[in-house]
């Protein structure tokens, strides 16, 4: 069994990992694929950032531009103009921002944040590594093998991408993205891999990951999942509504967490937290004391 670590360290502050760390989604955007739209209004999405902190997210991920397979990019000043005042306005938890522009990161910072999650691992803006070294804050790296305009949906691939073996190769090309941070002066504690379930796997290579995360947490980095509503798990769940997808998301996020992975971007925080602290959760845990 893999060994988990115990903290990940976000601007001086060491978050512990030795429970499930939940980070609710809160989409500021028109054409998420789940609840786009649902929160444009500033008011709206505050009160759903307090509505994820009170059911149990430690963390509130807040976007401002869709990374769904054929979105197309959104500007930098319309990705402040979302996710700032939002930001300004939350309260009673950690906030992450989920862009690739380090712009957007920075003001995000400014306004209240304390993590950056990058579905890029700073591919699309390099300066981001920098900001993430001045400011001491979070940094997710994930994998994503291809930009959101060119990818399909885990189903609907014609060619499944291509991948040697898709566990070892997602885990070597994070860890070069690692290295990368490092060199810019990030420092290691701060960092959490993401696998990128989804962005450019087919079905049968998520639940190869899902299979394999083990892998992932042995590189000694906290490991950060992102499968809640995903395409793959409808396949594998049999239904094409988002919506209907949040049990068996928590299901393998539960098989995860036995295996060592700690952090779950979610959208629906109580199924989570219920599936993760069920009694068969605690047996886990007294297994590996």
């Amino acid at each position: 069994m893999s060994s988990r670590e115990k903290c990940w360290r976000i601007q001086g502050r060491a978050v512990s990992l030795e429970k499930p760390v939940l980070a609710g989604i809160l989409n500021v955007t028109p054409d998420s694929f789940s609840d786009g739209g649902e929160y444009s209004s500033v008011d709206k999405a505050i009160a759903k950032a307090q509505g994820l902190y009170e059911e149990g997210a430690t963390i509130v991920d807040v976007g401002g531009e869709s990374t769904r397979p054929g979105a197309t990019s959104v500007s930098i000043d319309e990705q402040i103009r979302r996710v700032v005042p939002v930001i300004e306005g939350m309260r009673g938890g950690l906030i992450s921002v989920d862009t690739t522009s380090s712009e957007v990161a920075n003001a995000a910072l400014d306004a209240g944040a304390c993590i950056i999650n990058d579905v890029s691992a700073c591919q699309d803006d390099p300066a981001m590594f920098a900001l993430a070294a001045k400011t001491g804050s979070g940094l997710v790296l994930m994998h994503r093998l291809v930009l959101p305009e060119a990818d399909k949906y885990s189903d609907q691939y014609d060619t499944k991408p291509k991948y040697d073996d898709v566990v070892s190769d997602v885990r070597d090309w994070l860890l070069q993205r690692v290295s990368l941070a490092l060199d810019h002066g990030v420092d290691q504690a701060s960092i959490a891999i993401d696998p990128g379930f989804g962005f450019g796997k087919s079905v049968e290579q998520n639940v190869a990951l899902v299979e394999g995360i083990e892998a992932f947490v042995d590189t000694g980095y906290p490991v950060f999942i992102g499968v809640s509503r995903k395409s793959f798990v409808g396949a594998i769940a049999r239904t094409s509504d988002p919506r209907e997808r949040d049990f068996a998301s928590a299901t393998i996020a539960h098989e995860m967490w036995k295996s060592g992975a700690q952090i779950f971007r979610v959208h629906d925080v109580r199924t989570h937290l219920r599936m993760l602290q069920s009694p068969l959760h605690e047996q886990d845990n007294n297994d590996r004391r």
